[in-house]
């Protein structure tokens, strides 16, 4: 897919606004919402964010409970979500430091820090120039502990050299004492006479060996902490992984380390709308640059035993069997891929999405010009025939809408729906708002909803929109960088009914981290049941009309004795059931379905 996006969408060219936009949606409404302003994160110089830069930016968001965890580079937020309709602020922990993604594990929860500004006591006072060594100087992994969510409590700082772009949690299904944070520092390089957490201990001298001549670079690598659960106080990094290592020759540079060509293809794509090359209004240049000297995100899915780091230059597949020691298993480079700056798995693994986060986010990626397979999602494939698993790339999916050169949009965080017998995706798109698309087939991925809002401001861009939009227990959650905090209610389409939906919420979790992957499982229901039932229509010449008629007629008979009379009710599911062919791959999500609901109601 190598197509221009459609300027004859109705988002295309909203009327700006700070808080009063024009919207335009479909298949997502909007049901509650905190305005930044009325929290303490709010930017100094209101009514416009944009213009104090990235320093009072939402990031990204985690789950716990009724509650949502916002990271902001101001520290983070709790926002009590019980009544989707009503969200409040609950806690503020004001502890500046820049990026703030957060990763929650029962009573922990592990932030990002980044800037040179940041203290180890949270200080806004500042840590000094960072070409003066300051030992109050923090960048790294926080790790709090939120038991009492009104009083969190700062447990252990784990310093690295370049500080922590994204953190990521990754469970050990062999040992429930311990987690594992990959931590991906993308910064520049910390003063030498800081002291950081390696392996060897806490020491100084660690950083500024930047030289592929160094027998041990502080870079080309991610570090890994290990966490007991009941002490993270003694929290440490056990291994600097080096993921990008050559296997022949040991180089700890042996992966693209560099773009596959000199600039961009928009340089030399000509502009179907006027003079010149396709890049107006981004540049011609790679930006960020994809030297692949560490990852910027990695999903890990532990219950398949892997995990995808988007590396800056190269999409990377991880065995993380030992969650202690990452292994490399395959790669992929794109030239259309400016920066591969995060991933998600299908629900069962078989296919992996990598993000472009071509200009990096600040930037008008989605302007009429610019073609939909640059800053988009490539979709590959887990080819498992071989003796280790392999990716082969199937397709591109981008925002199909156009925006507008005041709206920074491209490719951005997102995670599946508990949809059954579906891969279903909400990705955030910065103020290219919210798409919601089906990749369920990886070679054909097509739109299903969106929701959309105008630009802050017109003609100027201002930073802002979805950093992240996230499903949880039945709601999207989406992470504003300058407006705050939006609650979705995703609704019922041509493409998406209302008994998938109906499944989809039977679904509840405990906690929730988007790219600290857990599989959905879903309870026998009623609701499972019709929505497969939904799906075998869809499927040309899967099932007679009359007999998915009697299907759907003998389950709700089922339901609505199923209380008084459970033994009718299992009559009719057996009913039901026996319309189906056991025999025919189409029918057996369904045949399932309706057996575990029987041994369910006994």
């Amino acid at each position: 897919m190598d197509e221009l996006p459609s300027t004859d969408d109705p988002r295309y060219g909203l009327d700006s606004g700070l808080f009063d936009a024009e919207v335009a949606s479909s298949g997502i409404d909007q049901v509650g919402h905190v305005s930044i302003y009325d929290t303490p994160f709010a930017p100094p110089n209101a009514p416009m964010p944009g213009f104090t830069g990235i320093s009072w930016a939402n990031s990204d968001i985690s789950f716990t409970g009724d509650h949502v965890i916002q990271g902001n580079y101001r520290g983070f937020q709790i926002f009590d979500v019980s009544d989707p309709a009503e969200p409040t602020l609950r806690t503020t922990m004001l502890c500046p430091g820049g990026q703030g993604d957060t990763n929650v594990y029962g009573n922990l929860l592990f932030q990002s820090v980044e800037d040179n500004t940041a203290r180890v006591d949270c200080g806004s006072e500042g840590a000094g120039l960072p070409n003066v060594p300051n030992p109050d100087r923090f960048r790294g992994v926080r790790i709090w502990d939120i038991s009492d969510l009104d009083n969190p409590v700062q447990k252990a700082t784990i310093q690295t050299c370049r500080g922590s772009h994204t953190n990521r949690l990754v469970e050990d299904p062999n040992d429930p004492d311990h987690v594992y944070i990959y931590n991906s520092g993308t910064g520049a390089q910390r003063h030498i006479g800081e002291k950081v957490n390696t392996p060897d201990g806490f020491v100084d001298g660690r950083c500024q060996r930047t030289s592929i001549a160094d027998p041990d670079p502080s870079q080309w690598m991610i570090e890994v902490i290990k966490v007991p659960v009941d002490n993270p106080a003694a929290a440490s990094v056990v291994k600097e992984a080096r993921l990008f290592a050559d296997p022949d020759t040991g180089a700890v540079d042996g992966l693209q380390n560099g773009p596959t060509q000199p600039q961009h293809p928009c340089a030399t794509t000509p502009n179907p709308f006027g003079s010149g090359n396709s890049c107006a209004p981004a540049s011609a240049n790679y930006a960020p640059s994809p030297v692949t000297n560490t990852c910027h995100d990695i999903t890990a899915y532990p219950e398949i035993g892997l995990a995808a780091g988007a590396c800056q230059g190269n999409g990377i597949l991880i065995d993380i069997s030992d969650p202690a020691d990452p292994v490399r298993i395959d790669a992929v480079a794109d030239p259309n891929f400016a920066y591969w700056h995060s991933a998600n798995f299908n629900n069962d693994g078989t296919t992996v999405m990598f993000t472009d986060e071509w200009g990096g986010g600040t930037g008008a990626r989605c302007a009429p010009a610019h073609r939909t397979s640059w800053g988009a999602n490539a979709l590959f494939s887990i080819d498992r025939s071989g003796p280790t698993p392999k990716m082969v790339f199937e397709s591109y999916y981008k925002l199909p809408a156009a925006q507008t050169n005041a709206e920074n949009c491209v490719a951005h965080q997102a995670n599946i729906l508990p949809v059954p017998g579906r891969d279903v995706v909400i990705q955030a798109w910065y103020q290219g708002g919210m798409s919601l698309f089906d990749m369920t087939d990886p070679g054909n991925p097509f739109e299903i909803g969106y929701w959309d809002r105008g630009s802050i401001t017109t003609p100027l861009l201002a930073l802002g929109g979805f950093w992240s939009s996230y499903w949880y227990n039945g709601n999207v959650f989406g992470s504003e960088i300058a407006r705050g905090l939006d609650v979705m209610e995703v609704t019922p389409t041509d493409q998406l009914t209302v008994n998938e939906l109906a499944a989809a919420k039977t679904v509840q979790l405990e906690e929730h981290n988007a790219m600290a992957m857990r599989s959905y499982t879903w309870p026998p229901s009623f609701p499972l049941v019709r929505a497969y039932a939904d799906q075998l229509e869809r499927v040309d010449g899967g099932v007679a009309a009359n007999k998915l008629a009697n299907v759907r007629k003998a389950v709700d008979k089922a339901e609505a004795v199923a209380e008084t009379n459970p033994k009718n009710a299992l009559a009719q599911l057996r009913a039901a059931s026996n319309q189906l062919d056991t025999k025919n791959p189409a029918h057996a999500d369904l045949y399932e379905a309706i057996q575990a609901l029987m041994e369910d109601l006994g």
